[in-house]
């Protein structure tokens, strides 16, 4: 099996809010859009496909369901804290502040208007001695 990408589908009330949202603060572009569905892309990251929920492309059974459960987790390699300090300079409220866990990970997380929790990451060095 030899993969080609990487999609998270979430299953939205209001596409036209995340889809805004992934754009104008998380640096995706729209590649596919229609009634009730957009395709979101960025060259270094997953793409995300947002779907309205009750849409008819679902099985019935996954109709009603909502992003629930689910953080989508960005690794940073350098900037943490100037993407906290450029989304809060930006509107955006910051649902967990910036925290370095004991283990090294340094982190803070968004919320987007359906409640998509958007983590950003970035891994301090250790001092294992």
């Amino acid at each position: 099996m030899q993969f080609t990408a990487s999609t998270v589908s979430l299953t939205v009330d209001d596409v036209t809010a995340s889809q805004e949202f992934f754009t104008t603060h998380l640096g995706y572009t729209v590649q596919q859009a229609a009634d009730g569905f957009a395709s979101l892309q960025r060259p270094d990251a997953f793409g995300v496909v947002l779907l309205a929920r009750g849409i008819q492309v679902l099985p019935p059974e996954q109709r009603d369901q909502r992003a629930g459960g689910l953080i989508l987790a960005f690794t940073l390699a350098e900037g943490l804290d100037e993407q906290e300090k450029r989304l809060r300079g930006a509107g955006v409220e910051i649902t967990m502040p910036l925290r370095e866990e004991p283990w090294g990970e340094r982190l803070f997380q968004i919320t987007d208007p359906n409640g998509v929790i958007v983590q950003f990451v970035e891994w301090a060095a250790l001092d294992n001695g």
